[in-house]
C-alpha cells in the first residue's frame, strides 16, 4: 500500500482523474458495443441523464452512495408507472450506475488527498494513511458480507428496509444536531482514533449486507459516523466514496450474471453519473463543512422518510 501511495503522490494534479475517466469512457463504449438494448426505449428514457447527474452530485458530495438517490427515484418511477423496474432490478441498475458515478467521485477525492491546500482555521489536513486505513478496514469485512448476501440472502427485505431507514433518520438527525451544537466551534479531528476505526469495522458487516440488498448502506454508515465524529470532509466523504465505488463494482458482477440490469438505464445514466461525480467535489468544498453536513443530514432524513412512507403497507 505504501508503494501505491508513493506512486499516487508523484502524479500531477488531475492526472489520476484523467486516467480513471479514460477507463470509465472505454468501459461505457464497450458496453455500447456489447450489450443488447432497445433504441426506442432509450428515446423514451430521455430524462435519465438528468437523474444521473443530480444523483451523483448528491452521492459524491456526501459520500453516502448513489443508492440514496437512485433507489427512491426508481421506486417512485415504478409507483407512478413511468418505468417498471422490479426491486432486484432497481438494486442492479443502481449499482451499475454508481460504478461510473462513485468511481469518478472517488478519483476526484483521492486526487484531492494528494494535493491538499493549507487547512483553514478549525479544519485539519487528512493523512493518506488514515484515508486508506478507513477504506481498507471497512472493505475487508463489508465486501465478503455483501457478496455472500447476494448469493445466500434469506432476509425479509421489507423489514430490513424499514429498520435501516428508521436508523438512517436517527443518524441524519444526529448529524444535523451535532453540526450545530457540540461541533459548531470545535476543531476538526486531525488523526483517526483507534476507537473510531473499531466502530467502523463493526459497521462494515451490516453495511455490506445493506449494500447487497439496497445498493446503499456501507458508504452511508461510514460517512455519517465520521461526519458526526467531526473528521474533515475529505476523510468522511472521500473514504466513503472509495468504499462505495469498490462495493458497487464488485456487486454489479453478480447482477450482470443474474441478468437483472436494464442496460438502457445504465447506458443513459452511467456517463451522466460520471459527470456528476466529477463536479461533486468542488461543490462540496464550496458549500463548506457546516452547510454540507446540514444538507446531507436533511437529505438522508427526507429520503428515508419518503421510502418508509412508500413502503408503509
Amino acid at each position: 500500500m505504501a508503494a501505491t501511495q508513493s506512486g499516487l503522490t508523484a502524479l500531477p494534479r488531475g492526472r489520476l482523474v484523467l486516467i480513471g475517466g479514460s477507463i470509465l469512457l472505454a468501459v461505457w463504449l464497450l458496453l455500447l458495443l456489447l450489450v443488447a438494448y432497445d433504441a426506442d426505449l432509450l428515446r423514451r428514457l430521455w430524462f435519465l441523464p438528468g437523474i444521473g447527474v443530480i444523483g451523483a452530485i448528491i452521492a459524491n458530495t456526501s459520500g453516502t452512495g448513489g443508492g440514496v438517490v437512485f433507489v427512491p427515484v426508481f421506486n417512485a418511477l415504478r409507483e407512478w408507472s413511468v418505468m417498471d423496474l422490479q426491486p432486484l432490478q432497481v438494486v442492479g441498475v443502481s449499482m451499475a450506475i454508481q460504478s461510473f458515478g462513485m468511481t469518478m467521485g472517488a478519483l476526484r477525492w483521492t486526487d484531492r488527498l494528494y494535493h491538499q491546500p493549507e487547512p483553514a482555521p478549525l479544519h485539519a489536513r487528512v493523512a493518506p494513511r488514515d484515508f486508506f486505513n478507513v477504506a481498507l478496514a471497512v472493505l475487508a469485512l463489508s465486501l465478503p458480507a455483501m457478496l455472500l448476501t447476494q448469493r445466500l440472502t434469506a432476509f425479509d427485505q421489507h423489514a430490513v428496509l424499514m429498520g435501516y431507514k428508521a436508523f438512517s433518520i436517527l443518524l441524519g438527525l444526529a448529524l444535523i444536531a451535532s453540526t450545530w451544537t457540540v461541533n459548531l466551534t470545535r476543531p476538526e479531528r486531525g488523526t483517526l482514533q483507534r476507537g473510531d476505526l473499531a466502530v467502523l469495522i463493526l459497521l462494515a458487516i451490516p453495511g455490506g449486507i445493506l449494500t447487497a440488498l439496497f445498493s446503499v448502506g456501507v458508504g452511508e454508515l461510514v460517512a455519517l459516523y465520521l461526519f458526526i465524529r467531526h473528521y474533515p470532509v475529505l476523510l468522511c466523504t472521500g473514504a466513503a466514496c472509495l468504499i462505495s465505488s469498490v462495493s458497487v463494482i464488485a456487486g454489479s458482477v453478480w447482477h450482470i450474471g443474474a441478468g437483472t440490469i436494464q442496460w438502457e438505464v445504465v447506458l443513459l445514466a452511467g456517463p451522466a453519473a460520471a459527470v456528476g461525480g466529477f463536479f461533486a467535489r468542488p461543490i462540496a468544498l464550496w458549500l463548506g463543512a457546516r452547510r454540507l453536513k446540514t444538507l446531507d443530514g436533511a437529505w438522508i432524513v427526507a429520503s428515508a422518510a419518503y421510502l418508509l412512507w412508500l413502503n408503509r403497507i
